[in-house]
This record gives structure tokens, C-alpha cells and sequence, in this order.
């Protein structure tokens, strides 16, 4: 029920819902769920400690409102383990153990692509994650994989406040298209390009500014 409840949480905080810097009352959380307090109370502490949510100076918790510097850390994070995970992912392909996990990953797509045709934006946005979060999957690292869980969610709170330009979703299918023939350096640098155009469109979206 905790997980339940973080994961709902978390979708109302990606689709504005719960806009940044919102107060969430652990009591109205719960009401508005159907659910007890405490699965909410336990996943309101499971956001915080993800770097989601925040806690208040005197009790509860709020949205992250995300800063400037809070975006330019999470990109420098995530630009050099996104490179490294496509690369390794398309060798896994080149090497004959990617199993079934392709498909998957290219289920992703198509999934990204009908809910921005249905102007649904959470699921687009969870879509979007659960692609980048299959190819950590097919990178065969576990170390890489744990070392991103966190920085998922981040992203996925990220993603839900800027807008996906038609572009972005083009270059994932780029991103499928060099793994899925194993070209390491390809899918290495096709994802270089695409964490740098994110970068460029999260400060514009949340801060009206470039790079």
C-alpha cells in the first residue's frame, strides 16, 4: 500500500496536480487516496528522502521546487551515465543477450507516442522514463542500474515540468534504432546529443532561459 501510495503521489506531482512548492497534508493526502495515513505517511517519507518531496521547517512536507542549479546538477549526473548505459546496452545486443528486453523497449515508444497523440501527459512522461530506465535495464550493469533508481524518479519529476517536443521523442527512436544493432558509439552519441537538447528544454520550460 506504501508503494500504491508514492507512486499516486508521485503522478499527481508529474501532472501539476501538486504543483512545486505545494504543502501536502499527510491527513487530505490519505482522504483524497482512499487510504489510510499510514501508507501515505510512509511514502510521503520515501519522497522526501528521493529528493521529491521536502520537509517543512515546523512539520510536513511540500513539492521540491526545482532551481536553476538543482537542474544543471541532475544533467551533469545523468549525462555521462545515460552515454555509458546506451553504449553498454547496444553491446549486450551485439553479444546475443538482450533476450526479449528489445521488445520491451520498443514498447516504450510506441506507448510515449500514443499518449502524446491523447494529449495525456503523465502517462507520456512515465513512458519517457521507463524507456531510459529500459535501457540502464538491458545495460547488464547492476551497479549502473542501482546507481540511476534514484535519479529516475528525479528525472521523471523533471520531465512532468518541461514541456516533450516531437524532436525528443524522435531521438529515442534514433537511441532504439544504434542499440538495437548493437552500435555502441552510435548509440552513444545519439544519447549525448539527446541529454544535451533535454538540458536545453528543462531551462527553457522552467526558467524561460538556454543553456
Amino acid at each position: 500500500m506504501s508503494a500504491r501510495a508514492r507512486e499516486e503521489v508521485l503522478r499527481r506531482i508529474v501532472d501539476r496536480r501538486y504543483a512545486q512548492g505545494s504543502r501536502l497534508v499527510e491527513r487530505e493526502v490519505a482522504e483524497e487516496l482512499g487510504m489510510s495515513r499510514v501508507p501515505v505517511r510512509e511514502a510521503l517519507r520515501a519522497l522526501v528522502a528521493e529528493g521529491l518531496l521536502e520537509l517543512l521547517p515546523n512539520s510536513g512536507v511540500r513539492v521540491r521546487r526545482l532551481e536553476r542549479a538543482d537542474v544543471e546538477h541532475l544533467y551533469e549526473v545523468w549525462e555521462p551515465l545515460a552515454v555509458q548505459a546506451s553504449r553498454l546496452a547496444a553491446r549486450t545486443v551485439a553479444a546475443g543477450r538482450a533476450d526479449g528486453r528489445l521488445a520491451a523497449l520498443e514498447a516504450t515508444l510506441r506507448e510515449a507516442e500514443s499518449a502524446a497523440a491523447a494529449g495525456e501527459g503523465a502517462r507520456e512522461v512515465a513512458a519517457h522514463t521507463a524507456f531510459h530506465e529500459g535501457v540502464q535495464e538491458l545495460s547488464d550493469n547492476p551497479l549502473l542500474v542501482r546507481t540511476t533508481e534514484q535519479l529516475s524518479r528525479q528525472l521523471r519529476l523533471l520531465f512532468g515540468f518541461r514541456a516533450e517536443p516531437a524532436h525528443m521523442r524522435a531521438q529515442h527512436a534514433e537511441m532504439y534504432r544504434h542499440i538495437a544493432a548493437g552500435d555502441a558509439e552510435a548509440a552513444g552519441a545519439c544519447t549525448l546529443l539527446h541529454v544535451r537538447d533535454s538540458r536545453t528544454v528543462a531551462l527553457r520550460s522552467l526558467f524561460g532561459e538556454d543553456a
